[in-house]
């Protein structure tokens, strides 16, 4: 063994982590079953309900969450209720359409309005400019339950209609976890003056938020959750890392780790293939050193930012081309691994859907759960967290097993690079957009931006 592999053993061996019960561990395996939990979740709570996501849509399926909130509020009114999203997104439309009127906020305030039960929207601006990063933590807690998933709420994450947004869904029973994350969000988000409440009749801007917003994102570079637990190398055990800004990130330290302790096989799911520097370095290391790489990733068409032929194009829909364009070039550069089947690469499309799971998986024993994209975006400018779960003795091995088959159902395996559509193969549109971004070098900013 290494003196790297041992190291980052060793790390992963110490953190303090909170003991699991593998009876206390369930997963979701398709978005429906997702949404039925969320509601089952939320008329079931007794005492408290912490909500952390992207955004609250203002659609059908955000509606129908954004009403059972207020039912359960209404029928226990000491339940705690608050739901974190992230402050820009709330107030803007979406990416590519005109200035809108009636925002995300401006109808939490005719909720409120309308039913005046205290439901709290509190909006994190995590940077002073969304482009430069966003409040991405995750995680839904009801009570003691702990439900972790890289979702938002909107028609498309919950399946509402006939398309769905494919994501991982963990649930955990764990009073401790759920302590810790709730702590978290009391702490370093509720407690802050920067952190505005977006059903309140007025919301400020951030302008106004100056002052309080420079402490405020200096504090969170150094946050952390706090729990009581212990090393614990042999037991079934989790801990909550969380991390903003690329120094002294703990949730990226952690995740590079797992990729250096990896002795014989990785598993990683990612929406965007688009890898930070760090860890396409670390990818490269482990296959050479012989350990067995399963990258699943969304086919281009799977991608939330991709426009169908036939549609009015706008810029952002050159994304998906410029990822895949990443991944070929990292199939053409491993392609010996690909023959010998050390590397397998899944590309998964399931008609119109789109796919946004991200996470890891090393030496059948340390899993990451997590909202990161494992891009450049997601390690130096966005908030975001993750749950770590050692599992020594493979407790979980059946559930994994059994996520890991359901996500491989609608997926086409790679053996070649040649399988992978080139910028010869793009529409004509697509590859002008792509050759003068790169003739500018403007494609390297984007990559890094989005």
């Amino acid at each position: 063994m290494s003196r790297r592999i041992e190291q980052s053993l060793l790390f992963l061996n110490n953190m303090k982590k909170i003991p699991l019960s593998a009876q206390s561990v369930d997963c979701l395996f398709s978005s429906k079953s997702f949404k039925e939990k969320l509601l089952w979740q939320i008329g079931n709570a007794k005492q408290r309900i912490y909500l952390a996501a992207l955004y609250l849509e203002a659609d059908a399926a955000g509606e129908e969450i954004l009403m059972a909130l207020y039912q359960a509020k209404r029928e226990r009114p000491a339940l705690d209720i608050v739901v974190f999203v992230d402050f820009h997104r709330a107030q803007r439309g979406l990416i590519g359409e005109k200035k809108a009127v009636s925002t995300n906020t401006t109808w939490y305030q005719e909720v409120e309005k309308a039913h005046a039960l205290g439901v709290k929207i509190l909006g994190i601006p995590v940077k002073r400019k969304e482009l430069f990063g966003v409040q991405h933590l995750k995680g839904f807690i009801f009570d003691d339950s702990v439900l972790y998933s890289g979702a938002s709420f909107n028609n498309i994450y919950l399946h509402s209609n006939d398309r769905y947004r494919y994501d991982r869904y963990w649930i955990f029973e764990n009073r401790e976890l759920a302590d810790s994350m709730v702590r978290f969000l009391k702490n370093e988000i509720v407690s802050s003056g920067a952190v505005a409440n977006l059903n309140a009749p007025l919301v400020p801007k951030i302008a106004d938020l100056k002052m309080a917003h420079k402490q405020f994102a200096k504090n969170l570079k150094q946050a952390s959750y706090s729990y009581q637990g212990e090393a614990l190398p042999g037991t079934l055990s989790i801990a909550p890392l969380c991390g903003l800004g690329a120094r002294n990130n703990k949730l990226n330290k952690c995740i590079r780790k797992m990729l250096q302790s990896t002795q014989n096989e990785l598993v990683i799911f990612t929406p965007y293939f688009n890898l930070p520097r760090a860890l396409a370095r670390d990818i490269s290391a482990l296959l050479k050193r012989g350990v067995k790489l399963t990258i699943v990733v969304g086919d281009k068409t799977a991608n939330d930012f991709y426009i169908p032929e036939g549609q009015p194009f706008k810029t952002i829909g050159g994304l998906p081309y410029l990822y895949e364009s990443n991944l070929k070039y990292f199939a053409q550069k491993h392609q010996h691994c690909l023959q010998s089947g050390q590397l397998k690469l899944h590309l998964w499309k399931d008609g119109s859907n789109s796919f946004h799971l991200k996470g890891i998986y090393a030496d059948n024993r340390f899993v990451m759960l997590t909202g990161h994209n494992l891009n450049p975006r997601a390690w130096r400018l966005d908030l975001e967290n993750g749950l770590l779960i050692d599992d020594p003795e493979q407790a979980l091995k059946g559930l994994l097993d059994q996520e890991l088959n359901e996500i491989l159902k609608n997926t086409l395996t790679i053996t070649a690079a040649k399988q992978i559509d080139g910028v010869e193969n793009y529409p004509e549109h697509v590859k002008k957009l792509l050759l003068r971004m790169r003739r500018i070098k403007v494609d390297r900013l984007v990559k890094g931006l989005i």
